[in-house]
C-alpha cells in the first residue's frame, strides 16, 4: 500500500522510523531514517528498520565478503524499488522478500509517491564489508513506473 502522508505511514510503520541516517546521508538521495532492531556490536548479526522518503533512495552499492556475507530485506510498510545491476527495477510492498547474494552491486529505496520501510539484516560472514558506488540519478529513477 502506498503512503504519501507521513502520519498514516507511520500507523503502518510497525518497527518504527528511528533516528535520521546521518552517518549514511552521503550515500543517499533524499532522508532515510534507522532503527537498530539489535544492538550492533552486542549480536553476530546487524539488524534494522530503513526508512525512505518519497523518492529516496540508496547509491549502487556491493556487499563484499571472503565467505558468507549478503544483505537480506524484508519489506514491512509502504512500496519501493530494488535493482540488481543487469535487471529490470523490482516492486516491492509489504511482505515482499529480497536476498542479495555476496558481491551483488544493486540499489533501493522508496516510489516516488511513498514513504517505504524495510528491515535490513546484513548477512555474518568473515571480512565482509559495503561499497558505495555512484547515485542512482534522477533522470533514470524518475522514468520508473
Amino acid at each position: 500500500m502506498k503512503y504519501k502522508n507521513k502520519e498514516e505511514f507511520e500507523k503502518a510503520n510497525m518497527f518504527g522510523m528511528g533516528q535520521p541516517n546521518d552517518n549514511y546521508a552521503q550515500y543517499f538521495i533524499g532522508n532515510s531514517f534507522l532503527n537498530f532492531l539489535v544492538n550492533p556490536g552486542e549480536t553476530p548479526i546487524f539488524m534494522a528498520n530503513v526508512t525512505f522518503e518519497p523518492e529516496c533512495r540508496n547509491n549502487w552499492h556491493i556487499h563484499h565478503a571472503k565467505s558468507g556475507g549478503g544483505q537480506i530485506l524484508i519489506c514491512t510498510a509502504g512500496e519501493g524499488w530494488y535493482q540488481k545491476e543487469g535487471d529490470k527495477p523490482v516492486s516491492l510492498k509489504e511482505g515482499s522478500l529480497v536476498y542479495i547474494p555476496t558481491g551483488t552491486k544493486h540499489w533501493h529505496g522508496a516510489k516516488k509517491d511513498s514513504w517505504f520501510s524495510h528491515i535490513s539484516i546484513e548477512v555474518p560472514g568473515t571480512k565482509t564489508s559495503n561499497e558505495w558506488l555512484d547515485p542512482v540519478l534522477d533522470n533514470y529513477y524518475n522514468s520508473l513506473n
